[in-house]
């Protein structure tokens, strides 16, 4: 097998000698479920990043990396008696099959709304049958609409998958107008509570998490991706933020001997540069 052409079974042979009691690795060995959690988490985060740097050389080598957590599970799992490769991989297949009946049954979803609409009941079944509750799709009186929400999904995420949930079921803004004055309402908030006699800390920070909630909602009905757009925001500062440090060293002064209104002026140099390039 060693010498065999690189397959999915090479893989898994790769996978059960590593975690082999006597002549596997190690590290490998001591491994369990929550021990490499974290990891995959990293590989995933990886995955993205090399999408969004464009560097597909890098994406081959990280979706590997993702592939790999994949395997390491499934021998955890068959291990354990769980499961196994070919189980999660006959679970995906009927998952998919099931969920697109306008594709390979004779389902007619024709608009994006039916798909959607489709697959939120697909999920919202699910659910269901994963709380062991085997009621028809219409009695969701005891399951909450919000179960399952992975609780470790970065914040934004899981604010936009909550949101969505609602929306499924109607408890939603109707235009985007309602979404800004719902957030203007808590900016103002966020004011008053800044602007009081004493600041109540707790108050506050609660104001401003439900500024950041509608926020969110502003951008899943932009039908953008919060987690998205923070990242890239975070990417176009820091990027600048580079070029403002370039200014300061080339001015032979330090940042400190700087005032805000010099240190603007460079962004705004910066801000300039980029549109020229």
């Amino acid at each position: 097998m060693l010498n065999e052409q690189a397959s999915i079974n090479k893989l898994r042979w790769i996978m059960s000698e590593l975690r082999d009691p006597e002549t596997g690795c190690p590290w490998d060995i001591k491994q369990d479920f929550a021990s490499i959690t974290s990891h995959t988490l990293e590989e995933a985060y990886e995955v993205v990043d090399a999408i969004e740097q464009g560097d597909f050389v890098e994406l081959e080598k990280e979706l590997g990396d993702l592939l790999f957590q994949v395997i390491f599970y499934s021998q955890l799992g068959k291990e354990q008696q769980y499961f196994d490769f070919d189980s999660v991989i006959a679970a995906i297949c009927e998952k998919l099959i099931r969920r697109h009946p306008h594709v390979f049954a004779q389902a007619s979803l024709q608009t994006d709304e039916e798909i959607k609409a489709n697959w939120e009941n697909e999920k919202a079944l699910e659910r269901q049958q994963k709380a062991g509750n085997n009621a028809d799709l219409d009695d969701l009186t005891n399951l909450s609409i919000l179960a399952d929400i992975p609780k470790n999904l970065p914040a934004l995420s899981q604010a936009a998958k909550i949101q969505k949930r609602c929306s499924h079921v109607g408890f939603d803004w109707d235009n985007v107008t309602d979404v800004f004055a719902k957030i203007e309402e808590e900016v103002q908030e966020v004011k008053d509570e800044l602007e009081a006699d004493t600041i109540d800390r707790k108050a506050l920070g609660e104001e401003i998490g439900d500024l950041m909630f509608a926020v969110v909602n502003l951008c899943r009905h932009a039908k953008e991706d919060p987690e998205t757009l923070l990242r890239q925001a975070n990417k176009k500062f820091s990027r600048r933020f580079v070029g403002v440090e370039e200014q300061v060293n080339q001015s032979g002064k330090s940042f400190t001997e700087h005032d805000l209104a010099e240190l603007e002026s460079y962004w705004q140099q910066v801000k300039i540069q980029e549109k020229q390039v």
